[in-house]
Parts: C-alpha cells; sequence; structure tokens
C-alpha cells in the first residue's frame, strides 16, 4: 500500500481539463464530495451538462463554456443546513505535484472564500490533513 501524502487544510489545485491553472481550494473532511464554483450551470440533456467554471472576481476564470457527460445527480446538504440537487462530473486534478481522477459536484460558490473544495471521498485512502498545514505544494 502506498504511503498516503500530508496534505494541508487549503491547496493549490490545477484542473488540467478544465484549463484555469491553479485554484485555491479548501481540504474539507466534514464534506463528503468535492465541488467546484460554476457561474453557469445548464443541463443539456439526461446525458450532458453545461458550465461556465468560477466567475470574473477570479484571476483563473475563462469564460469557456464546457460539456460534461453528467455522472449523476446528487443531493447535497451544505453547512448552512441547505440541501441542492447538484450534477457531478469527473474530471483531472493536479495535487501535490501528482494527477488524479476527481468526481466533483457544480455549484455556484460565489459566496466562498475558496473555488473549489476537496471532499474526503476524493481524499479517503490518497491523503491525511494536517490542519496545521496549507499550500503544501509551495513548500515541497
Amino acid at each position: 500500500m502506498e504511503e498516503k501524502k500530508v496534505i494541508g487544510r487549503c491547496e493549490f489545485a490545477e484542473f488540467p481539463n478544465l484549463k484555469i491553472g491553479a485554484l485555491k481550494a479548501k481540504v474539507d473532511t466534514g464534506a463528503y464530495t468535492s465541488s467546484i464554483h460554476c457561474s453557469s450551470i445548464i443541463k443539456v440533456d439526461d446525458h450532458l451538462v453545461r458550465c461556465i467554471f468560477l466567475d470574473k472576481s477570479y484571476p483563473e476564470y475563462t469564460g469557456k463554456e464546457f460539456e460534461f457527460k453528467i455522472l449523476k445527480e446528487v443531493m447535497v446538504k451544505s453547512s448552512n443546513g441547505y440541501a441542492e440537487k447538484r450534477f457531478m462530473i469527473r474530471t483531472a486534478i493536479m495535487l501535490l505535484g501528482e494527477e488524479y481522477v476527481i468526481d466533483l459536484t457544480l455549484t455556484h460558490r460565489d459566496d466562498m472564500k475558496y473555488g473549489a473544495l476537496i471532499g474526503r471521498k476524493f481524499l479517503h485512502g490518497k491523503f491525511v490533513v494536517d490542519v496545521d498545514r496549507k499550500y503544501q505544494s509551495i513548500q515541497e
């Protein structure tokens, strides 16, 4: 079994297929799923979703539209207690210099400090979270 990498409470995550560069992401062991901020989310049909990642307040924002196969639709209960139906997609993430596959839910996170949230489903078996650390990729 591979040794787990130590990850901090927030990290720079790159999403190579989304062409948005390094994005500050919150690592949240209290969240089951991972999510990313979209300024536009449109269901094209039963199998496809079209979205624009981030919004103009992010330097990484490109305004480019993407289409993804809908992996599934899930109900996600946020920290404020509200449940929201979200589309889940599968894409690549670069974290601490390695590429992984991640399932992301698409949501409007414009009121959040971080454009992406990395949940425990993705972290399981790969990472240990040290809450005293952050941005480990800069320190390597």
